[in-house]
């Protein structure tokens, strides 16, 4: 006699039950009049059809060599209009910190504390040594931060330092300068490039790591955030970014592309004349338009710098005392996207404080309500530290698309059909067969509702990944059977319950190694590689943890273990 477990009753297979369902629902297949069977599944451009972009981020990164007396004399100099003597300088001491470190200089001209303060150096102190001399002394400061205040000056970009650099400072110069024009500007001022200790230079064409991590994501927030299919946005070496628009044409996604770029804030002073005043990583948060005193506005917060920078510029230009000679413009790549004054409550507040939030308002029609919404995306992801160009582009047809689609499904199903053969003539028995096929295109379902939970694209490389699961878990699989069975009997509960567990310490082994060998393709991220190497992973996880004990209990069950040990596969 055997004494049967039902399976409905048994925890693990009411887990996976569940699950299994569960997936079918995130699945969700449906038939469509006119669009055929529809899932939840989003396809990447190999199965959909549409549009890749490659752009590259345009910057230089160098080491630099430049004597702090005349890169002061060339910075102070064209503000005052006279010539200046170094009298004191302690910049040149060791260490990046400003602590401690200052620099005095005298001229013959008059300068007032708002003329250097303008240069945003340091703290400065004037005093007034006699009729024909002033003394003008710049503290808590560093010779770093006058290279870039001369850079970013010179060439009108941001200049910053890159942060844990081994080999010594390195500066980011965020925009296209050639080793030719840089090594001009730094001959000004009595510079140059560092050399390495071989005699080549330090100067290189593009961008920190850092940099264009920071593009990469400020890119995929801006292209998801414009209501568009998830759009996978990938970085490909140190200076590229490699954008997939799936279901999209070629001339779209350029236009798309296109519309993200370098934000800044700058203030009318004379005419048609602007002022920088703030880049958009300034911009702490935006928050959703909304509809109120008559208007739509868009609000957003400025940090500490942003806030004061936009105090001290509007009290400079004269925007607190006539606010409409001196509008407040937003560029996203040099182009203009929104101007407006400053209302006459901000003018009085600015005064006397930095104002931190700010709403800009767009008007009172529906179209007003358009330009809302998108002067909120161009807050908040339109600030790109970097500009960028289009260097490559492609298009993949629809209808190939879907040829790839249907070659990947039927391609699933032999693969299917392949191991059910090969299990057949192994073991010969619907007692194995049917489970062991059935756990594997459960597994499928399972892979596929995580990724439409989560919102994965699935591409070729993905359903490869998929593929290799079936493969990976039809192996284990086929251990457990071969474990459990002896001269095609199966042992009592004790010795099936040793060889279960034998069983599953060689299956977690081997799913140990192919999720280490995979784990260095999703941190690095080759391309459409990581895509293969995250939906193995996702397999591997899945049939161990759900699928595998399952198994073991359905095999069990349905060839009739014996409690007393003489059960054996029955007919």
């Amino acid at each position: 006699m055997s004494d049967k477990k039902g399976l409905f009753k048994n925890i693990r297979v009411i887990i996976f039950a569940l699950i299994l369902l569960g997936s079918i629902v995130a699945i969700h297949p449906s038939y469509t009049p006119g669009k055929g069977i529809t899932t939840n599944l989003n396809f990447g451009l190999d199965l959909e059809g549409g549009s890749w972009l490659q752009i590259k981020l345009e910057g230089a990164l160098a080491q630099i060599d430049v004597d702090s007396g005349k890169l002061v004399s060339g910075i102070v100099e064209p503000v005052i209009g006279a010539p200046i003597e170094v009298t004191s300088n302690n910049l040149d001491m060791g260490g990046s910190t400003s602590a401690g470190k200052s620099i005095t200089f005298t001229t013959s001209a008059p300068v007032s504390v708002s003329q250097i303060e303008s240069l945003e150096l340091g703290t400065v102190s004037v005093d007034k040594l006699s009729d024909i001399k002033t003394q003008v002394t710049i503290s808590d400061t560093s010779k770093e931060t006058m290279i870039v205040a001369y850079l970013s000056k010179a060439l009108d970009t941001e200049v910053v330092v890159v942060p844990g650099a081994e080999k010594g400072i390195v500066y980011e110069i965020r925009t296209e300068v050639s080793e030719q024009q840089l090594e001009a500007l730094l001959e000004k001022v009595g510079g140059s490039i560092h050399k390495n200790e071989d005699g080549t230079s330090t100067y290189k064409e593009g961008v920190s790591s850092g940099t264009r991590d920071l593009t990469k994501e400020i890119l995929s927030d801006k292209l998801n955030s414009l209501g568009l299919k998830d759009i996978p946005v990938r970085t490909v070496g140190e200076d590229y970014i490699l954008i997939d628009f799936a279901g999209i044409d070629l001339a779209t996604a350029k236009e798309i592309a296109e519309k993200p770029g370098k934000f800044e804030i700058r203030i009318q002073t004379t005419g048609n004349q602007t002022q920088h005043v703030l880049y958009g990583d300034s911009i702490v948060s935006v928050g959703i338009p909304s509809f109120h005193d008559g208007q739509w506005h868009t609000p957003f917060t400025l940090n500490e710098g942003g806030a004061r920078a936009l105090q001290k510029i509007a009290l400079e230009t004269g925007a607190i005392d006539n606010p409409e000679k001196h509008y407040l413009n937003m560029y996203l790549d040099d182009v203009q996207i929104y101007g407006a004054p400053l209302s006459p409550s901000a003018a009085e507040r600015l005064r006397e404080t930095p104002i931190y939030s700010w709403e800009a308002s767009t008007g009172t029609d529906e179209a007003a309500k358009a330009e809302a919404s998108a002067l909120q995306i161009h807050l908040r992801a339109g600030a790109l530290p970097v500009n960028v160009v289009l260097v490559g582009s492609g298009h993949v047809d629809a209808g190939l698309g879907s040829q790839f689609k249907t070659a990947a499904l039927v391609t699933g199903m032999l693969c299917l059909f392949a191991v059910a053969a090969v299990v057949y003539f192994r073991y010969k028995r619907p007692e194995i067969l049917v489970p062991m096929v059935g756990t594997s295109f459960s597994e499928v379902i399972m892979i596929l509702g995580f990724a439409a939970v989560i919102g994965w694209q699935l591409d070729l490389a993905s359903i490869a990944g998929i593929i290799a699961a079936i493969g990976t878990g039809i192996d284990h699989l086929v251990i457990i059977t071969d474990e459990v069975l002896y001269e095609g009997r199966l042992p009592p509960s004790k010795v099936f319950a040793s060889r279960i567990g034998k069983a599953f310490t060689i299956i977690i082994g081997a799913a140990a190694t192919t999720v280490i060998a995979m784990t260095p393709l999703v941190v690095m991220g080759f391309g459409t590689l990581k895509g293969f190497a995250i939906t193995t992973i996702i397999g591997v996880f899945i049939g161990v943890a759900i699928a595998r004990p399952v198994y073991g209990v359905v095999i069990k069950e349905l060839l009739h273990v014996e409690e007393r040990g003489n059960g054996g596969i029955t007919e």
